[in-house]
């Protein structure tokens, strides 16, 4: 093994340029798991639990939007119906409004009619003093001016009513009739909040949450939804930093999983991290001391299955095993291509089938190691 990689070594020296040295290998890694997200249950208000709708302690299949437990909503529900009932009294005032509109439509009516009957008496009564001057006295006449000049203050006041009528219709009751809608909206999501549904389907899992249980969005979750298919299609595998300029979306590679033993499944490269996780921070009020970042970090790629159901039976957070490749068979088929770099890159490649080899091996004794050395 060790004259292989020697070999390696001497031929990808041999066939360095003036730009950069050409690094095809094969690239492997025991520290590659199958992710997969949870969502804890947490209701978005404090309440003590009302009804539990799944299976407390056991796996439980729930659909989208299905319901997993309530809360004690009574204080919920009488705000809705406290907000409904302002809208019913809101209504009623509407109804009264345009009972009171008719109301003053009739005394504007009478106003006018009052008024015009006392412009047409002193209007007479002018006419009868402009024939004969001793037929009405000057203070019937000033009486009946007074009468008009009142009536007429009597018809202003009756159209004033009438327009706070109509403003009372047209814009005061429609602003407390949104208002108190927007209320009754306000407690249905109140409401609303007391009942804790799934977000997606998938199966929830140590969930123990008992009728009476008080529950808040700061505690420790009621249990653990995972959502259906997670963990099912794609492999994260961490490599060392020194396979940075070598892992490139759309490597091929392989992979064996412990939860499904004896099987080499063929995977791709289809996204490489562009950051290691170890050299990150968080803005606080002390510097970072470099030394404080003990271990390397690792190149963090993703690796989907090269086939459709290329993960079925792997269970979701198995840890693997995984190989990537470079191919050299271009370069070396190209005409410009020399016969010791040609030569060079055999090699390589034959590292990679020796590596491919090594992986079969491991994928065999995996299962023996693990029943029999480990004492199962």
């Amino acid at each position: 093994m060790r004259l292989g990689y020697f070999a390696a070594s001497i031929a990808c020296a041999c066939v360095m340029s003036r730009q950069r040295l050409v690094q095809p290998r094969a690239s492997s890694t025991s520290s590659v798991t199958l992710f997969f997200r949870t969502i804890p249950i947490l209701p978005e208000a404090s309440g003590r639990v009302a009804e539990v709708n799944v299976r407390v302690g056991f796996s439980a299949r729930v659909e989208k939007g299905e319901l997993i437990f309530r809360l004690d909503s009574s204080r919920q529900e009488a705000a809705v119906e406290t907000a409904r009932r302002k809208i019913a009294q809101i209504d009623a005032d509407f109804v009264a409004a345009r009972a009171d509109l008719q109301r003053v439509d009739g005394q504007l009516q009478e106003a006018r009619s009052s008024l015009q009957q006392a412009i047409d008496e002193l209007e007479t009564k002018r006419e009868l003093v402009r024939r004969n001057a001793n037929v009405v006295s000057q203070r019937e006449i000033e009486r009946l001016e007074v009468m008009v000049t009142g009536r007429e203050g009597g018809l202003q006041a009756a159209t004033a009513s009438r327009r706070s009528v109509e403003i009372k219709l047209e814009t005061l009751l429609p602003a407390e009739k949104a208002s108190a809608e927007a209320a009754l909206a306000e407690a249905q999501v109140e409401l609303s909040k007391t009942f804790v549904r799934a977000g997606v389907a998938g199966q929830i899992e140590q969930f123990a949450l008992r009728v009476g249980d008080v529950v808040n969005p700061m505690m420790r979750p009621a249990g653990v939804l995972i959502p259906e298919g997670a963990g099912r299609g794609i492999l994260q595998a961490s490599f060392n930093q020194i396979e940075a300029q070598v892992m490139k979306v759309g490597m091929v590679g392989e992979a064996t999983c412990i939860s499904k033993p004896w099987t080499i499944i063929p995977m791709v490269v289809t996204n490489v991290q562009d950051f290691i996780a170890a050299g990150q921070f968080r803005g606080g009020e002390t510097l970072v001391e470099g030394a404080s970042v003990v271990r390397p970090g690792t190149i963090l790629v993703f690796m989907e299955p090269l086939y459709a159901g290329g993960l079925d039976g792997v269970t979701p957070g198995s840890s693997c095993i995984a190989n990537a490749y470079t191919s050299n068979h271009d370069i070396i088929a190209a005409k410009e291509t020399s016969a010791l770099k040609g030569f060079a890159l055999h090699v390589v490649d034959a590292v990679g089938l020796v590596h491919a080899l090594l992986l079969r091996i491991q994928a065999f004794m995996l299962p023996v190691t693990t029943l029999v050395f480990s004492g199962h």
